[in-house]
């Protein structure tokens, strides 16, 4: 990647990450850092452990930014998902360690990010955060996932 010397992870085999701690999120540069727009990412298979019981939890995650000089390496992000596989937390504190580690990370204009939790004991869990009031005139899309509702 000569064009991106500093990335480490992209274009090479790399280790999954023990723990979200030890995970690296890496950016590359915004080329339009003045442009107002957002950019999505789903994670319609996110995986970690339930902190009590050792059990596998899933969800769909829909993470929204609106950057401004950095933007997210991709690679680095599904690593950095993929370290909660074997992490014991609760739905909360999953979602919102993904969103503020990316917000200090990236330093964005704006960022939200919805964690749409499988049902655990019959009841389904979502978790919504967001940095402040999005800029005045950016497009905003629903985010696409509906309630869960019973089969």
């Amino acid at each position: 990647m000569a064009k991106y010397p500093r990335l480490t992870q992209l274009g090479r085999a790399v280790a999954a990450p023990s723990s979200p701690d030890a995970a690296v999120i890496e950016t590359v540069p915004n080329p339009r850092p003045r442009d107002l727009y957002l950019v999505r990412f789903a994670a319609p298979e996110f995986t970690s452990l339930c902190p009590m019981t050792g059990q596998p939890d899933f969800a769909h995650l829909v993470i929204d930014y609106a950057p401004r000089a950095k933007l997210v390496e991709s690679k680095s992000l599904k690593l950095f998902l993929g370290s909660f596989r074997n992490h014991g937390a609760f739905h909360e504190d999953c979602t919102l360690t993904v969103g503020q580690r990316l917000t200090k990370v990236l330093a964005p204009r704006w960022l939200r990010i919805g964690g749409y939790w499988y049902p655990r004991g019959g009841m389904p869990i979502d978790v919504f955060w967001q940095t402040g009031v999005p800029p005045k005139g950016l497009w905003l899309p629903d985010q696409g996932v509906p309630p869960y509702r019973g089969r």
